[in-house]
């Protein structure tokens, strides 16, 4: 048997249209941690009316905010499956048909960079990163829309030969000058080293990273921990009332590179919309998250 190109669109529009009306359970999980440990009365109450926003709008079946982004997906392809058919055509396919069929409608947030004009489709729509997997017989997709507020914040820089401390310094300056847009509380992916691009798709796969699950590397996981501590320590809190619940966690990865060092610092809103799937080879569709 074969994945066919209806499946791989199928489960694509579903896959965004879930991200849309719930959070992952790990991230209900992380907010009502939060809401348990937050001493700022504030706080604590934005935080429980964020769990019960969540948990109304997947009762009803509604989105949980009305900024529905724009579609991404991260494909990674196993080298040992299937397919019948154009993989990104039926991506493709998969969205166009869910923005004519869902309930409610889309608001036109893709927008050309150059005209600012706004629609549903545009060149590069839906956005979408392919990587291969030795020995594996699937595919694997994972759909994180990205929205205004996460979205506007992403920071890159590069340096020459950074010490440590200089790149821990910089991740904290982004997320300072985000402050409170992204919406937290946040996860904040990292990505270091590597070149340009390839440091921007490590932060932003940091973000995918289940929240509680540490880097294996124990001095990287030290760098995690360090780093969320001084994010929940800036006083923004949920949603900007105060407290210590900026962040949910920093999740960091990294990459041997050259000299020049990127540091890319991504982040992922309070809904952390993150839904995910495996489409085998003979026919099942296996839904991660």
């Amino acid at each position: 048997m074969a994945i066919s190109a209806e499946l791989i669109a199928s489960v694509c529009a579903e896959l965004f249209d879930r991200s849309l009306r719930g959070i992952p359970a790990d991230t209900r999980q992380a907010l009502a941690q939060a809401e348990q440990r937050e001493s700022n009365q504030t706080a604590r109450h934005t935080l429980r009316i964020m769990l019960q926003s969540a948990d109304a709008a997947r009762q009803s079946n509604h989105f949980v905010c009305s900024d529905a982004g724009i579609p991404v997906y991260f494909v990674r392809v196993g080298t040992q499956a299937k397919l019948d058919g154009d993989l990104r055509r039926a991506i493709v396919d998969g969205y166009e048909a869910l923005v004519d069929t869902i309930n409610p409608p889309l608001l036109p947030h893709v927008t050309h960079p150059l005209t600012l004009q706004r629609g549903h489709t545009g060149p590069g729509m839906p956005i979408i990163t392919f990587d291969m997997v030795d020995g594996s017989d699937c595919l694997d997709i994972t759909c994180s829309p990205k929205a205004l507020g996460s979205g506007r914040w992403a920071a890159l820089k590069i340096f020459s030969f950074p010490d440590l401390a200089t790149i821990e310094a910089f991740i904290m300056e982004a997320v300072m000058e985000a402050g409170t847009q992204p919406c937290p509380p946040v996860v904040v992916g990292v990505g270091i080293g590597g070149t340009f691009d390839y440091a921007a798709k490590m932060a932003k796969e940091a973000t995918l990273r289940p929240i509680g699950e540490v880097h294996p590397e124990p001095f990287v996981a030290d760098m995690e921990r360090r780093l969320a501590a001084a994010v929940n320590q800036t006083g923004f809190g949920p949603m900007g009332t105060g407290g210590t619940s900026t962040a949910y966690a920093v999740h960091v990865n990294y990459a041997a590179g050259h000299g020049f060092i990127p540091v890319a610092v991504a982040f992922n809103c309070w809904i952390n919309r993150r839904t995910r799937a495996r489409l085998h080879n003979d026919g099942r569709v296996e839904v991660i998250e």
